[in-house]
């Protein structure tokens, strides 16, 4: 990621991938919030301090870029609270090289935190505007991920297995197609519906085929819709 930054800001500068020293000491203020709020994993916080999350806004909203709230979107979608982020790739333990698979590209920021922890990430986005604009945004920025138009229930089985699995919607089940393309010890975390809120979840795959569950706590995301959105 070093050299593509590099060339990046020497070669794109005044334009969308600007970053300059006021925006990295704002994401360093951010970090330090989100490690207080008892995220430890150190690879996450420093992908966080790493990736400039005011690229994923439009111009017009960059001073809440940096703020610890989720932040709308098109498509009714949001950019997720960054402590949310954190908190969920905390709970995949990502490892370098790890084959991870995103369900909801949304603005393109999660999968951009696990690409740059040197994961190799595929991710699934149901809404035409957002695929569309995180296709062209992302590997504009550096980011070299693999993006799809589909419907996130049933995963990418053409790319399966993965090491991990990451939902960024709730749902109200954890869809049975995408345990199954989890590799043994792989983990998947998703926020599953409780009413108002969703229970974020782990589920680990054994080397035995069976299945482990965990909760780890009450967060708000949008809905995880089926099908492709038709736009």
């Amino acid at each position: 990621m070093t050299t593509i930054y590099h060339k990046l800001g020497n070669s794109m500068s005044g334009n969308k991938f600007t970053d300059t020293f006021r925006h990295k000491g704002l994401r360093k203020k951010l970090t330090e919030t989100v490690r207080q709020k008892g995220i430890s994993d150190e690879n996450v916080l420093r992908a966080m301090e790493a990736v400039p999350r005011h690229w994923f806004f439009d111009s017009g909203f960059l001073e809440f870029a940096y703020e610890d709230k989720a932040f709308p979107i098109a498509a009714g979608q949001t950019i997720s609270q960054p402590f949310t982020v954190a908190f969920q790739t905390q709970l995949l333990q990502v490892k370098k090289g790890d084959k991870i698979l995103e369900v909801g590209t949304g603005s393109g920021y999660q999968a951009s935190i696990l690409y740059q922890m040197g994961a190799k990430v595929f991710s699934v986005e149901r809404q035409r505007a957002l695929y569309s604009k995180a296709k062209e945004m992302l590997p504009a920025a550096g980011y070299l991920i693999k993006t799809f138009f589909g419907d996130g229930y049933k995963g990418l089985p053409a790319f399966a297995p993965f090491d991990k699995i990451i939902v960024t919607a709730g749902a109200p089940y954890i869809p049975d197609a995408l345990k199954d393309q989890l590799k043994p010890g792989g983990i998947l975390v998703i926020p599953v519906d409780d009413g108002d809120y969703q229970v974020m979840t782990s589920v680990k795959r054994n080397s035995n085929g069976a299945f482990e569950t965990m909760q780890h706590g009450r967060f708000r995301f949008v809905p995880l819709l089926g099908d492709k959105a038709h736009d």
